[in-house]
């Protein structure tokens, strides 16, 4: 037979305990090998989620910041339409129409805030679970 026919098989040596061997059933030497290929195959699982966790990590990371920035800028910008300038701030001029003091009106500039902030935290909770890819491209850092 030629050589490059034959390959090296897994040879489990017997073991031998209090003068009694162990492993010479074979239900015990397929009861090793199926193990140590479940061990293999979870060592290989545990790598490879090593490796995938910081990527994945840090996608959500950026999605969620977009995702905020988002509904942030879009609510900011409904609520301000309902006010103007003048609903926030009070110009006071002189007899000379040069400004003498910018009075800031509190209770509106609360009341813009707060309705920003709720309505922020509305659209979020409305929002839901936001699906995330990764591209195969991140793996080899392309």
């Amino acid at each position: 037979m030629y050589k490059i026919y034959s390959r090296p098989r897994i040879r489990i040596p017997n073991t031998v305990v209090n003068g009694r061997k162990k492993l010479n059933s074979p239900k015990a030497k397929k009861m090793i090998t199926i193990f140590l290929i479940l061990l293999i195959a979870f060592s290989t699982v545990k790598m490879i989620l090593d490796a995938v966790y910081p990527i994945f990590d840090t996608l959500c990371e950026t999605r969620a910041k977009s995702i905020a920035t988002i509904i942030s800028n879009e609510q900011a910008t409904n609520v301000m339409r309902r006010y103007s300038y003048n609903d926030m701030f009070m110009v006071e001029k002189d007899t000379d129409n040069n400004i003498t003091m910018i009075k800031s009106n509190v209770i509106t500039i609360n009341e813009i805030i707060s309705d920003v902030a709720i309505k922020i935290q509305e659209e979020l909770d409305h929002r839901g679970k936001e699906n995330v890819e990764i591209a195969i491209r991140k793996f080899y850092r392309i």
